[in-house]
């Protein structure tokens, strides 16, 4: 996981070697990113001083672990698999994981791939997406491809419904195109969001081989994509507030829920993100006149 898309990585023929699950170097550079960013005093050790890694020492962690440190190190070289849940639970609580990050080291753990999953948008979904018109929503699926949007999420998202005003998939758009950092002021927050969400897919379906295309050429072509993932961030879909900019109706402070659609066998878990304003706000104002104008 360490320096995708660098040297030694192998990313672009695929994910199993870096990036995904089942020989250990995954779990390992998660660790050692988590381990990276946890202060000392934070864990109640001693800072200070001239230290020669940033964060925990492996000899700290494993303290703090309550494991040994010859244990610790086979896990970050990938010489340790599948650790016990005891021990997962141990390193969680001495990193400070959230639900999202102990998921997803559970994932590299167990070592159990996915099938690369197949997408459909059934018509329940699509019409669902039609009857709340007035609020804007679009659909994406595990690669971040927006698979269905409804008029007034198209427009407020930069113009979903014409493939030559913007690509239809989130992570290129925001590392791609400099319009994402004007549709998205808070643009590093957004594109850390988008670099967690793939890196939990690629552990989940590491033999997709459109995900490592994609994750591969973003990481060949994007400093900006390397550094978010050598940060060795997670994120799972939540709910709360996001800003946007539309060049007709302002800057926007949006409240979001992203809602998760069941899958049936065989086929892919799709997530609908839907946006509102409280009403009687002027954000409220401003959509209702950006949906007067699509009509």
């Amino acid at each position: 996981m360490d320096g995708v898309g660098g040297k030694g990585t192998g990313i672009g023929s695929g994910i199993g070697t870096d990036i995904g699950i089942g020989d250990g170097k995954a779990l390992g550079g998660f660790l050692r990113a988590r381990r990276g960013r946890v202060a000392p005093e934070r864990a109640g050790l001693k800072g200070g001083g001239r230290r020669r890694v940033r964060g925990l020492r492996r000899e700290e962690l494993a303290q703090l672990a309550g494991i040994s440190v010859d244990y610790y190190v086979r896990l970050e070289q990938g010489r340790a698999t599948q650790p016990s849940a005891e021990v997962l639970d141990a390193l969680a609580r001495a990193l400070g994981l959230d639900t999202a990050e102990r998921r997803y080291l559970d994932t590299l753990a167990t070592g159990r791939p996915e099938p690369a999953p197949r997408v459909r948008v059934g018509p329940v979904l699509s019409r669902a997406l039609e009857a709340m018109a007035p609020l804007p929503a679009f659909v994406t699926d595990h690669r971040l491809d927006v698979v269905a949007w409804n008029d007034l999420g198209a427009e407020l998202m930069g113009g979903l419904a014409d493939p030559a005003r913007r690509d239809r998939n989130n992570a290129r758009f925001l590392f791609r195109d400099p319009a994402a950092r004007d549709l998205h002021p808070e643009w590093e927050e957004r594109a850390a969001e988008a670099v967690g969400q793939l890196r939990v897919a690629a552990a989940r379906y590491p033999d997709d081989t459109e995900l490592a295309a994609l994750i591969g050429g973003l990481a060949a072509d994007s400093v900006d994509f390397r550094r978010i993932w050598d940060s060795g961030e997670v994120v799972m879909c939540a709910a709360g507030r996001k800003r946007l900019r539309h060049p007709a109706a302002g800057l926007l402070d949006l409240d979001f829920e992203t809602l998760h659609v069941p899958a049936a066998p065989g086929e892919s878990g799709l997530v609908m993100h839907v946006f509102s304003a409280p009403p009687g706000s002027r954000e409220a104002a401003a959509l209702e006149r950006l949906a007067t104008a699509l009509v």
